[in-house]
């Protein structure tokens, strides 16, 4: 049974862990607030761009003279997972959640004889990767000098991917990362962003009757196009990460701080306890000795 010093140390430790984890969590909720902003503005552009590039692809004939990046390299043997991570741990599930979808993903690729590779995006996730993959990680992009990830670092990202592509290094590009519901729901996403999927004919919005013409033409604009949906794509993934990262952080150190709250009750419990026995027995011997005299 601990002594009352050991109890003592004990209340006093889990109290400064309190803090710590209380002061975190409010750390987060302010940083939620503006991350959380930033992705759901970034939304309706995202959305309108994928719609603008939806009526131009419904109105190409896809062949060898269309860009590379609708078109694709005419195989699909070599797929590159993009997974994006954090570089900070302290959130719950957070890294861990996409880690498993990417890693879900490449077991299914696998299975169906296609040759899986790697590009990480992040610190968190990458020792499980490298650990289960040690030769399919191609390349990574690193974060950690950066204090909030931007549109210049989805711009650095979408380059190196497009050279890769160019370089004949994979045929499909997907990208994994947690879009953000709320505080508490983050959904592990998986996406293809090269080559740029076709669109539905559900999603191509319609024209209205009008006639529109294309100065220049449609394939033109597209080639000017295509990089800049990816760079968004991937500039909206990184918002949404952001905010589901401080979201989970905000949750996970909510749950720290109550646990560390009822495992100071226990202790404090325990402590009185002891602390009581140690009076009593204390008593008990002191009238053992009167009676002795």
């Amino acid at each position: 049974m601990a002594s009352l010093k050991e109890l003592k140390g004990r209340i006093n430790s889990v109290k400064s862990t309190q803090k710590i984890t209380k002061a975190k969590q409010m750390v987060a909720a302010a940083k939620l607030r503006k991350a959380q902003t930033a992705a759901e503005a970034a939304r309706p552009y995202a959305s309108r761009l994928a719609a603008v590039m939806g009526s131009l692809a419904s109105k190409v004939t896809v062949s060898e003279s269309s860009p590379k990046l609708l078109a694709g390299t005419g195989k699909d043997q070599v797929h590159l997972l993009v997974v994006a991570n954090s570089d900070k741990g302290l959130c719950g599930a957070f890294n861990s959640n996409i880690v498993k979808a990417a890693l879900a993903a490449a077991r299914e690729l696998e299975s169906q004889g296609k040759t899986v590779l790697f590009y990480l995006v992040g610190r968190k996730g990458r020792a499980v990767i490298r650990r289960t993959y040690p030769k399919a990680v191609l390349a990574s992009f690193d974060t950690t000098g950066v204090r909030e990830p931007g549109f210049a670092e989805a711009e650095a990202v979408a380059n190196e991917l497009l050279a890769l592509y160019e370089d004949g290094k994979f045929d499909v590009a997907h990208l994994f990362y947690s879009r953000f519901q709320s505080a508490l729901a983050q959904i592990p996403t998986q996406q293809q962003i090269i080559p740029v999927p076709a669109p539905k004919a559900a999603e191509v919005p319609a024209s209205g009757g009008a006639a529109v013409d294309y100065e220049p033409d449609e394939e033109e604009i597209l080639a000017a196009l295509l990089p800049r949906y990816l760079r968004t794509q991937l500039f909206g993934a990184l918002l949404e990460n952001q905010a589901s990262e401080q979201g989970a952080s905000m949750t996970a150190m909510d749950n720290a701080t109550r646990n560390a709250g009822e495992l100071i009750q226990k202790l404090t419990i325990q402590y009185n306890r002891s602390r009581q026995a140690a009076i009593t027995t204390e008593l008990i011997e002191i009238i053992a000795g009167a009676e002795a005299l």
